[in-house]
């Protein structure tokens, strides 16, 4: 049975202002949710890890596959009206949110389309909470607010105009990132960067048993 709710994203309309994006609250299916957390890998930090140097087993490998497949790539084409044919993807997965995280940005200018499915349960806390903005300097003037719960899928198309982020929180925080980007370079270099981090986040925490 399917991780993912593709009728309901199907179903949802494109938002174009301040810029392209789209919200599904349970794209992934509410009774296979607790399936996924329960594979969720150990991230031994914040930040972003990639795939390569954590424990990707179980449901949450077969969630992260589905979203590898052409229908879910076909769906976000039609909806953003851009051909990723031959785009590499690149993911990235958190578990933790500093209180310095969230800061206000667009994306690099390498990213094409921006995925995020939060995978926490219910949200309580102000902070933690995507905002999707109007304008480069101020939180508060925002077209929308994502809580990061119940397998809640964000996706926007990257443009100097994509400007993002939240109210501070620290704490656990569970997010899969994908991206299309523009060359298998950018990935490199990428996940290579975070792979480095993650490893070093890993040594801090086995030889001081805190998250670094």
């Amino acid at each position: 049975m399917s991780f993912i709710d593709m009728e309901r994203l199907r179903a949802t309309p494109l938002e174009t202002v301040p810029y392209d994006y789209l919200v599904v609250p349970n794209f992934v299916r509410a009774d296979r949710l607790q399936d996924v957390l329960k594979d969720y890998p150990d991230v031994p930090g914040p930040g972003s890890h990639p795939p390569a140097v954590l424990d990707i087993r179980g449901d949450f490998k077969a969630l992260m596959d589905e979203l590898d497949q052409e229908p879910f790539r076909k769906a976000i084409e039609e909806k953003f009206g851009v051909d990723l044919t031959g785009r590499p993807t690149m993911y990235t997965v958190r578990g933790f949110t500093r209180a310095t995280d969230g800061k206000i940005h667009t994306d690099s200018e390498t990213k094409i389309i921006t995925v995020l499915l939060y995978m926490n349960d219910a949200w309580d806390s102000d902070g933690g909470r995507l905002r999707v903005l109007n304008n480069g300097t101020d939180l508060n003037d925002y077209a929308a607010e994502i809580p990061p719960d119940g397998g809640t899928l964000l996706v926007f198309k990257r443009s100097d105009k994509s400007w993002h982020g939240h109210e501070p929180f620290a704490g656990k925080r569970r997010a899969i990132q994908m991206n299309w980007v523009t060359s298998q370079a950018v990935v490199d270099h990428e996940q290579g960067r975070h792979a480095r981090s993650s490893r070093f986040k890993k040594f801090i925490r086995m030889i001081t048993g805190k998250a670094a």
